[in-house]
């Protein structure tokens, strides 16, 4: 069975930072999402990220930032405080990718300089 989620969009807030009591960090944001439909049209999509991933969004996206994600969607159901069942989806972010303006991602240091003298050959 396949599970993959791919979106391009941008956000509709700074994404949120918080920290389970076990010590995960968990990143919360939404996605404006356009259709590839004649007339336009735009879901917003709820997504969340763990760990370095949750880190990664939060230190280097923004309100208006565009931003492609791969994930998964996910569904949780629970009862609410009136004993309606409810169902939730949303998109587990696993990998992002810098989207439409370099201003940004040229600022970040995605892998430390080496000197030619220290390769070995």
């Amino acid at each position: 069975m396949l599970n993959v989620l791919n979106l391009e969009g941008r956000f509709t807030a700074d994404p949120e930072l918080r920290t389970t009591s076990t010590g995960k960090n968990v990143a919360s944001f939404t996605l404006a999402v356009d259709r590839n439909v004649g007339e336009k049209q735009t879901d917003f999509i709820p997504c969340i990220a763990w760990n370095k991933t949750a880190d990664f969004i939060c230190n280097y996206f923004g309100k208006g930032d565009l931003i492609i994600v791969e994930g998964s969607l996910q569904s949780r159901r629970w009862d609410d405080k009136n004993g309606n069942k409810r169902t939730a989806y949303e998109c587990v972010a696993d990998r992002v990718h810098f989207c439409g303006s370099k201003a940004k991602a040229e600022n970040v240091d995605v892998a430390p300089e080496v000197d030619d003298d220290d390769l070995p050959f």
